[in-house]
Order: structure tokens, then sequence, then C-alpha cells
């Protein structure tokens, strides 16, 4: 192996390593944290348009608690579905669940802004014919829109519902309607999904922060949301 491959182990070892270091910190963080679903509700001053948060998998909404409270001091009315937990159910059930939210709340033209397998409930959702009109758009970051080889290696059905031949996945892919409507973010390395995330007929934006959750902390992130729901706003 040249120098330089050894150098780019290494920089990749070094990425994913603290990679888990963010999951760790903000996993235990929200588990201590005394954050309330309604704490982001209520913006002063309010701007449209809302935003509902959906985490990925074994993720909590209080993992996207940075992102949260970054748009609501922005202005923005942030929505979160407590029931989906950890997050580690089927995405079918999940997206009912987040279906049920939306039309409890009459939320309308809302924007998702998703994280991982959330923005596969996401997709779901906005093809569904009940609530998806109700959905001005979505952002999903580092989504396995395609799936991820290395689902195969772990013996869980909330993991390998990730793998490129999940009935689910491949059905979800072939729904290509709502794409045009979804800003994919990926970063420019992910250790959980080695084929990335751009997605065909969405806006594919790349982020410097390598790793599949530290891209949550991409200094260029918060603009790009903020940017990213101005151009959402019903005219």
């Amino acid at each position: 192996m040249s120098p330089s491959s050894v150098l780019g182990v290494l920089r990749k070892g070094a990425w994913w390593a603290a990679d888990y270091a963010y999951v760790s910190w903000w996993q235990v963080a929200g588990l201590v944290r005394r954050a309330s679903a309604d704490d982001w509700l209520h913006p002063e001053p309010r701007v449209e348009p809302d935003v509902l948060l959906l985490p990925g998998v074994y993720e909590t909404w209080k993992f996207m608690h940075p992102l949260a409270r970054a748009l609501h001091d922005r202005g923005h009315a942030v929505h979160v579905v407590d029931q989906l937990g950890f997050n580690a159910g089927a995405i079918p059930a999940a997206a009912d669940l987040v279906a049920e939210q939306i039309l409890a709340e009459d939320l309308r033209d809302v924007v998702i802004v998703a994280h991982s397998k959330g923005g596969l409930i996401g997709k779901t959702v906005m093809g569904r014919p009940d609530v998806g009109d109700r959905v001005a758009g979505m952002v999903a970051i580092n989504t396995p829109f395609a799936g991820s080889p290395y689902a195969r290696w772990i013996p869980l059905r909330s993991v390998r519902t990730f793998l490129p031949t999940d009935e689910v996945l491949t059905a979800l892919q072939a729904q290509q309607v709502p794409n045009h409507r979804i800003t994919s973010v990926y970063t420019r390395f992910d250790p959980h999904i080695p084929g990335g995330s751009e997605l065909v007929g969405a806006h594919n934006v790349q982020l410097a922060t390598p790793g599949h959750f530290r891209v949550l902390s991409d200094p260029e992130l918060v603009p790009l949301l903020v940017e990213e729901l101005a151009r959402r706003v019903p005219r």
C-alpha cells in the first residue's frame, strides 16, 4: 500500500471515530435533556413555512435539537412526532404516524427536515394521497435513497430495511413524482452509505463535513436550510 493510500485510510478512520463521538454525545444529551415537543412551536416573530423534523433510525427527535433550536430562533415553528420514539419501526408504519400528526395539527405547506431514515419516511408521506399535498417539500440529510450494502451485515429488521433490494426501498425508488420537491443534502464521506445520497430529479447538495452524523453540525447546513425554507414559501 502506498503512503498516500495509508494516509487515506487513516483519514477516513479518524473521520469515522469523530462521527461516532458526535453521535454518542448527542444521543446522551437527548436522553437527559428535558425538552418538550411543544418547545419550538411558537417563535416570535413567526415566519413561514412550518418545519416538521424526522430523525433517523435509533434517533429521537431530540437528536436533532440543534437544528430545531436554530430554525426556531430564525422564526420557524418546528413540529416533531414524539410517537416515533427511537424510530426503529417499519417505514410505512412511521409514515402513518407522521400523516396522523399532519392531519391532527392541520399542517399545510409544511417542509420536512429529515436525517437518514427520516428522509425515507418523509418521501413516503409526500407520496400519500391523504397528506402529500400538505407537504411543500423536504430537505433530506444523508438519506439512503438507494439503500446501503452494509445493511446485510446487521441482523436487525430495523436496519435491513436499508438493503438496496428491500421491497419498501425499491418501491420508494420507483416513486419519482415527489423528487423535484426534495433537496438531498449529503456529505463528502458517509461511512454508512458508501453509494451516497444523490437523488435523481432532486436538488442535490454536497457539504464538506465528513460523517453520517457530523454533517448535522456542518456550518453551511443551517444557512442552506433557511434558504431552502424560503424557497418553499407558497407564493
